[in-house]
């Protein structure tokens, strides 16, 4: 795992079209399919990895487990781990976690809004 080391400015690393900066890296990080997904299922809940996987379709397993890694590393998401036999796992959210869940809900109700115009464009645009 490659760790960004800070090499200019805040301001330089917080400027998301700099492609060296440590923002473009995180926004890289958390701006796939799976990653939104996984915040979005996870929610005010705490899952155990089973619980996720059933919650989103499609994902496999090794997709889930990657990106649960990148949004802990990312400090986006909490693993518990419990001393029993076998290990119990569970995932939530942490503070920044549930505060970036607000911008994905966002997504989810601009999608739902305007998916009939999208579909509508898509059509249009397909038997041109």
């Amino acid at each position: 795992m490659v760790t960004k080391q800070l090499k200019g400015s805040a301001k330089d690393e917080a400027d998301v079209t700099r492609a060296d900066s440590l923002a473009r890296e995180i926004f890289s990080d958390i701006a796939n399919k799976w990653a939104l997904l996984i915040i979005e299922a996870v929610g005010d809940s705490t899952l155990r990895f089973t619980e996720l996987r059933n919650e989103i379709e499609g994902i496999s397993h090794k997709m889930l487990t990657q990106n649960l890694r990148l949004l802990e590393r990312n400090g986006l998401v909490e693993r518990t781990v419990h001393p029993t036999v076998p290990p119990r796992v569970e995932y939530a959210l942490t503070e920044p976690g549930r505060a970036l869940r607000a911008t994905v809900g966002g997504m989810c109700d601009w999608t739902h809004r305007y998916l009939g115009a999208i579909e509508t464009a898509r059509e249009r645009f397909d038997s041109a």
